[in-house]
């Protein structure tokens, strides 16, 4: 007589397991492929379903898209903003590792989501919102640190805002260039430096 033991079924995830296993895999799938390849197919092959599984825990996929951008943005940002956090560095030093660490390109991956989402927020309401909210998240941070340096004497401006945002746009447009061929280059970074510093009436070599 056979002795073999039963076997078991598979246990059922539950829907919290199940919703943070999509999520994950399609956060997974655009820091690998960008928001572009975000697909029910993509996201369902990846976690092992049925796409028709994905769309009934994700019934809008351009809400999906827009929170795993949000989810990877954020943490760009959130890692960026430790970097240069208030410390012993002064503001011409935190300014100068803000715009360092900005266009490094180990962050091209998370450059392809962005140029991802510029492109495709035209027609996504909700990730378009999401640009726009990290957009300004971004620009505060520079904001922040341009206005300590006016307050504390060490940088000359009357436009503490204009200069935020010319820093931010500089990093916006070299970064998507990186995404099409290399725009990395210790030459290119002197040059945005040295555009700061005139704004901010450093000496030239002042952001390092």
């Amino acid at each position: 007589m056979s002795t073999a033991t039963p076997r078991k079924k598979a246990s059922r995830k539950s829907a919290d397991e199940r919703g943070l296993e999509i999520r994950s895999a399609a956060v997974d799938l655009a820091r690998e492929d960008g928001l572009a390849g975000l697909t029910l197919r993509s996201i369902a092959g990846r976690v092992g379903v049925v796409p028709a599984l994905v769309a009934h825990y994700e019934p809008s996929m351009e809400q999906l898209v827009a929170d795993t951008f949000r989810t990877l943005a954020s943490a760009e940002l959130d890692e960026i903003a430790a970097i240069t956090a208030p410390s012993t560095l002064g503001p011409a030093e935190r300014l100068s590792l803000f715009i360092a660490t900005a266009l490094d390109p180990s962050r091209d991956k998370v450059t392809t989501v962005w140029v991802d989402a510029w492109s495709l927020g035209r027609r996504n309401p909700a990730l378009a919102e999401a640009v726009r909210d990290l957009s300004d998240a971004w620009e505060a941070q520079a904001l922040a640190i341009v206005t300590e340096g006016v307050d504390s004497g060490v940088f000359a401006t009357r436009d503490p805002e204009g200069v935020a945002w010319l820093v931010i746009g500089i990093v916006d447009g070299l970064n998507a260039q990186s995404a099409i061929h290399d725009r990395h280059d210790a030459g290119k970074i002197r040059i945005v430096r040295a555009a700061v510093e005139r704004e901010l009436g450093l000496a030239a070599g002042a952001l390092g």
